[in-house]
C-alpha cells in the first residue's frame, strides 16, 4: 500500500504481516482522549443547578450554552492528541472530522435516504394515520411558519438540531479519528458507540431525582437506551468513516429522533397489519441491500479522510 492511501500516519507505525501496527502507547492515549471528551460533554450538562426537570424551556437553553461550548472547543482535543502522539494526518484537521466540501451533495442525500428506506414501516404505518392528504404535508413542509413555530419550540430544537450536531460532533468527527489509528475501522465503529451509549446513562440521574418511575423500570430503560443508542452510534460511525463527511450522521441522527424508535407494538396491532409489516420487512432488506452501494467512496471524493484500507470496510 502506498504511503499517499493512509490518512493518518505515526512515524512509528509499521506494517506487520501486512497489518498496520500503531506505535505502542497511541491506544491509551486515544481512549483516555475520548473518554475525558466524553466526561466533558455529559459533565457540561450539569454546571448548571436546577430544581427544573431536563425538558424546561430554561434547563434547555442553559444547556445549550454549555454544550456548544464544549463540542466547539472538540476539534482541541483532536488537535492535541495529534500533537501529543505525532500522528501525522495528509487531510487537514477539518476534513479528518469530516468537515468538508468535496462530495457534499452526495452526503447530504444518500446516508439519509438510506436510513429513512430502514424506516420504510413506520414511514408507512405514519402515513396511513396520518389525518392530513399528501398534498397537505407538501404545503406545511414549505410553510416558513411552521418552521419559525418548529425553531421558536426548545425541546424540537434539543432534539432536531442541538443534539444531533453537538453529539455527532463529538462522539463521530472527534473520537474516530483518535480511535481509527489506534484500532481500525471495523473496530473503531464498534467501540466508539460506547462511549455514546454510556453518555446517555445520565438520563438515569434525572429520572431517579424526579422519581419518574420506579427502580427497576428506570433500570430497563437504561438498558435499553444504552443498547439502542450503541447500535444506532455504530450505524453513524460507519457512514462516517464510509463518507468521510459530517453531515450524513448529523441528518440520520435528526431523522432518528424525529422518528423514535419503530412502534412494533402497535404494527401489530394496525387494522392494515400485513401491509405494515410488510413494509417494516422490505424496509429491513432494502436496507442491507443498499448499506454498501450507498455507502461507496466514490461518491464523496477519495481517499475519504479517515484511513479505511487498516482494515477494509468493504461491500462485496
Amino acid at each position: 500500500m502506498a504511503e499517499e492511501d493512509v490518512s493518518l500516519l505515526t512515524e512509528d507505525m509499521k506494517y506487520s504481516s501486512g497489518t498496520l501496527v500503531p506505535p505502542e502507547g497511541l491506544c491509551g492515549v486515544s481512549v483516555l482522549s475520548c473518554l475525558l471528551l466524553a466526561c466533558s460533554y455529559v459533565g457540561s450538562l450539569y454546571v448548571w443547578r436546577s430544581d427544573l426537570p431536563r425538558d424546561h424551556p430554561a434547563v434547555i437553553k442553559r444547556r445549550f450554552t454549555s454544550v456548544l461550548i464544549v463540542s466547539g472547543l472538540s476539534p482541541l482535543f483532536v488537535w492535541a492528541w495529534r500533537e501529543f502522539t505525532g500522528v501525522r494526518t495528509v487531510p487537514s484537521l477539518l476534513a479528518l472530522m469530516g468537515i468538508r466540501f468535496e462530495g457534499l451533495i452526495p452526503a447530504i442525500v444518500l446516508p439519509l435516504l438510506l436510513t429513512m428506506v430502514l424506516f420504510l414501516g413506520p414511514l408507512m404505518q405514519l402515513a396511513m394515520d396520518c389525518p392530513w392528504s399528501f398534498m397537505d404535508g407538501i404545503r406545511v413542509a414549505f410553510d416558513p411558519w411552521f418552521w419559525m413555530l418548529c425553531f421558536s419550540d426548545m425541546r424540537w430544537l434539543r432534539n432536531q438540531v442541538v443534539a444531533p450536531l453537538t453529539e455527532e460532533l463529538v462522539f463521530r468527527a472527534c473520537m474516530l479519528p483518535m480511535l481509527v489509528p489506534c484500532t481500525s475501522p471495523t473496530t473503531a465503529i464498534f467501540t466508539c458507540p460506547l462511549f455514546f451509549g454510556v453518555a446517555h446513562f445520565h438520563h438515569v440521574i434525572e429520572l431517579l431525582r424526579f422519581r419518574q418511575g420506579t427502580l427497576s423500570g428506570i433500570f430497563l430503560s437504561a438498558v435499553f437506551q444504552f443498547s439502542y443508542t450503541a447500535v444506532f452510534g455504530a450505524y453513524t460511525a460507519f457512514i462516517f468513516i464510509r463518507t468521510g463527511h459530517l453531515v450524513g450522521p448529523v441528518l440520520c441522527h435528526s431523522f432518528c429522533n424525529y422518528m423514535g424508535f419503530p412502534a412494533i407494538s402497535t404494527a401489530m396491532e394496525h387494522p392494515h397489519r400485513i401491509t405494515v409489516l410488510s413494509s417494516y420487512l422490505l424496509g429491513v432488506i432494502l436496507f442491507l441491500f443498499f448499506l454498501f452501494p450507498f455507502t461507496d467512496p466514490s461518491f464523496y471524493g477519495l481517499p475519504t479522510p479517515l484511513p479505511r484500507n487498516y482494515d477494509p470496510i468493504e461491500g462485496d
